[in-house]
């Protein structure tokens, strides 16, 4: 029987009046989106037409997914709460914190130990609050996740952009801060801002090298990585029916890369034959008495134009397998462009690794595909050029694809076997040789290529491609090779050409798998003791931020100018810094240090103002929070783009930064600041960004009549004697604006059981 099922059985038993309701409010035929989001409201029944990209709206999401990096601020914020168990049903997933380097056995050993004070932390906080725990080695949090617990129609919000990964199964799936998971676990409705819905059409049919992964690679392409931001992207079409439903989960998965709140596909019969094979026959029985509602209404599919606010449409019978990058998911090339657009622009064509797995493709289906290819290494008598390493998403997967004998074929050729985790995906690759910070290129089937992204080398130029292809490439040893139409030199110097890659959708014996590593929680955690050694330096509990003074903000200082792409990563940076996720006050020390000054083109060396020195961004921010003196940092477009990480907006809140000023926000950055009871605030006119001088001092007024939809005034007194005044935007409503003044939202909660 499937986890939880009494829950999905409420949802599926309300949501045919639920959906019946909302259509007859909205006098017209529903999209999928629209019938879950209808469905979770807190309030019900629903009385309002809520306008897209508007009305804030609060919901009462199914479950909660949390990974160890995130989960241990949002436990820490929990046992804050005072709530005696979690309210909905939640995990924790130990992946991020396992470093990929010697192999599966030695890494997950070695991970153990080192990072031993928090998984018993994690451990105990889960068994005292009623949350499910999966042991390090069991798996990434999204895979295990689609293969456990995501449902079609059901709703939920995790710790990790790539939670999204579950509308593989029809959920409507949403990456958070560990503050929106506090809320949700403490019984309180979770706000959303209503999303826009773009809907993708899948036409015709995946034939040889392409695989789902180029869909959301091309996708990625027109959007760009801020084209989704505030939506709900939906596909639909006779190729959506004819992809495996972990092919749909490696499209949904990277929405996160082009800003969407989540992406989602209709139930159909992947899905089911998915939930049958993990063991959920009950859930697909389920489904499939309400499998109308479970899809949008016939009239959507059929004039898409009248219910999206945009349309796509991708022929899948035409469509080339792509390769995205370098630096950012969402330069699109197809393979049959790169040989020029490589030569074009200088990047270095040798593969030096080939990587595949990541939360992203990880799934049986792209390891029997890959396989295939590795098999015809010993048959066209070729030797692989590259490294090549495989990270399995979930120990089932790892344990039926060794029973299956497809790690044996890529022993065979060379390739190294990492964890049942993040890994590489996430900066965890202690690769030998990147301290020589050496011009070099990877290929992968990641998520995010980001610059120092895997290996902490600012000159990895790494590139997002499907498993198969990835595979081809590290064969090849060459960027520029086309496998559909190229063919390599074997080792008897005859030219052979690889054959498209084949694989089953699921494993024919079943999926198998020993100890699975999860561990369930207490019935009654009221007397499980969870302890935090003081002088930890990978825990601290955490102290409540100060309320706001009640006064307009006067004699703040600049911090930095943030130039260009300024994302999750630079301003907290993942990869070692994963350590102290649970400490606040040492995670802070990497608060900005990737982000580009504006005014010396520099990272992590910024004007202190008391001194006139320069210095490293935490230790100027410090000195700052010494004295007393407030600070602003100013950003780009998108600012905050990629991992949900609440570390972003933690730290500088901690050490004093008042307020964030940027020309536009990703989604999950911008709430993550509101949050923690920081100022996330728009130019009004983008060009006043140029107003910003190096030795500014900042006073935002208005804040003492602050209110929704009203924009507050910045001065910008500068270093000759004038001023600039601009006006900035901001989006808050009245409740966040409550948590502004509050010092944070968990201040609000925590004085509700005061």
């Amino acid at each position: 029987m499937a986890f939880d099922i009494d829950v999905i059985k409420s949802v599926y038993d309300r949501m045919p009046e639920r959906v019946k309701a909302a259509r007859e409010l909205l006098g017209r035929p529903l999209t999928l989106s629209e019938k879950i989001l209808y469905n979770h409201l807190w309030e019900n029944p629903v009385s309002q037409n809520f306008k897209r990209g508007a009305d804030y709206v609060d919901f009462a999401p199914d479950r909660v997914a949390m990974q160890d990096a995130t989960a241990q601020m949002a436990l820490l914020q929990f046992m804050q709460a005072g709530r005696p168990k979690a309210a909905v049903p939640s995990t924790v997933h130990c992946d991020h914190l396992i470093t990929a380097q010697d192999g599966a056995v030695e890494d997950l050993n070695t991970a153990n130990n080192e990072s031993k004070e928090v998984y018993d932390f994690l451990a105990s906080v889960s068994n005292k609050y009623g949350i499910g725990f999966w042991k390090p080695g069991a798996g990434i949090i999204h895979q295990v996740v689609l293969e456990n617990y995501a449902f079609p129609g059901g709703m939920m919000i995790g710790t990790d952009s790539h939670t999204v990964n579950a509308g593989g199964l029809g959920m409507i799936a949403i990456g958070v801060g560990g503050a929106d998971a506090c809320d949700v676990m403490a019984g309180l409705p979770w706000e959303l801002k209503w999303p826009k819905l773009i809907g993708v059409k899948l036409t015709g049919k995946l034939n040889g090298w392409t695989a789902p992964k180029d869909v959301i690679l091309k996708v990625a392409g027109i959007l760009t990585v801020k084209g989704g931001t505030g939506a709900i992207v939906e596909y639909f079409g006779e190729g959506a029916s004819a992809m495996s439903c972990t092919g749909k989960g490696t499209i949904c998965n990277m929405g996160a890369e082009i800003g969407a709140t989540t992406s989602t596909f209709g139930y159909d019969d992947s899905m089911e034959r998915y939930l049958r094979s993990t063991g959920r026959a009950d859930v697909a029985d389920l489904a499939n008495g309400i499998r109308e509602h479970l899809n949008a209404d016939a009239e959507v599919y059929a004039n898409p134009e009248n219910y999206f606010d945009e349309v796509i449409e991708i022929d899948l019978n035409t469509l080339e397998p792509h390769l995205n990058g370098p630096f950012t998911p969402d330069l699109a090339t197809p393979i049959s462009k790169m040989k020029e657009v490589a030569q074009a622009n200088g990047w270095p064509t040798k593969v030096e690794v080939g990587l595949i797995g990541s939360c992203t493709n990880s799934s049986y289906e792209d390891i029997s595909r890959s396989v295939s290819l590795a098999k015809q290494v010993s048959e066209k008598n070729l030797k692989t050029k590259a490294e090549f390493t495989i990270t399995p998403g979930s120990e089932q997967v790892r344990y039926t694809i060794e029973r299956d004998g497809f790690l044996e074929t890529f022993d065979k050729i060379g390739a190294k076997v990492f964890a049942n985790a993040c890994g590489p995906c996430i900066g965890m690759w202690n690769r030998m040789g990147a301290e020589k910070q050496e011009k070099n290129t990877i290929v992968h089937s990641f998520n995010r290529n980001f610059a120092k992204r895997a290996d902490g080398n600012p000159n990895t130029y790494a590139f997002v491609g499907s498993p198969e292809l990835v595979t081809a490439l590290a064969i090849a040893g060459d960027l520029t090779f086309n496998p559909l139409t190229d063919t390599l030199t074997n080792e008897n110097g005859e030219q052979v050409k690889l054959d498209p890659p084949t694989g089953d959708e699921l494993p024919t014996k079943g999926f198998a798998v020993e100890d699975a590593g999860y561990q369930a929680p207490a019935e009654d955690g009221s007397n499980v003791k969870v302890a935090v050694d003081p002088s930890s330096k990978r825990l601290q509990l955490l102290d409540p931020f100060q309320p706001w003074e009640g006064t307009d903000l006067n004699g703040m200082k600049l911090l930095i100018k943030a130039k260009g792409k300024c994302t999750t990563d630079h301003i907290s940076m993942a990869g070692p810094w994963l350590k102290f996720r649970g400490h606040l006050d040492n995670i802070s020390d990497n608060m900005l240090i990737g982000a580009v000054n504006f005014f010396n083109e520099k990272t992590n060396e910024v004007k202190n103002q008391l001194t006139g020195q320069y210095g490293a961004v935490p230790h100027t921010q410090r000195a700052y929070k010494a004295a007393g003196i407030g600070s602003v940092v100013v950003g780009d477009e998108n600012y905050g783009e990629g991992s949900s990480r609440e570390h972003a907006a933690m730290e500088p809140r901690h050490l004093g930064v008042r307020a964030v000023l940027v020309k536009s926000f990703a989604r999950i950055h911008e709430t993550n600041l509101k949050k923690q009871g920081m100022l996330a605030l728009t130019f009004a006119d983008k060009a006043d960004y140029d107003k910003i001088q190096e030795n500014d001092t900042i006073d935002i007024l208005g804040l003492t009549e602050f209110a929704p939809g009203k924009p507050l005034q910045m001065v910008l007194h500068h270093d000759n004697g004038t001023s600039d005044t601009i006006t900035v935007n901001h989006s808050y409503n009245d409740q966040q604006i409550e948590w502004f003044k509050a010092g944070g939202a968990l201040n609000i909660i925590r004085a509700s059981v005061g």
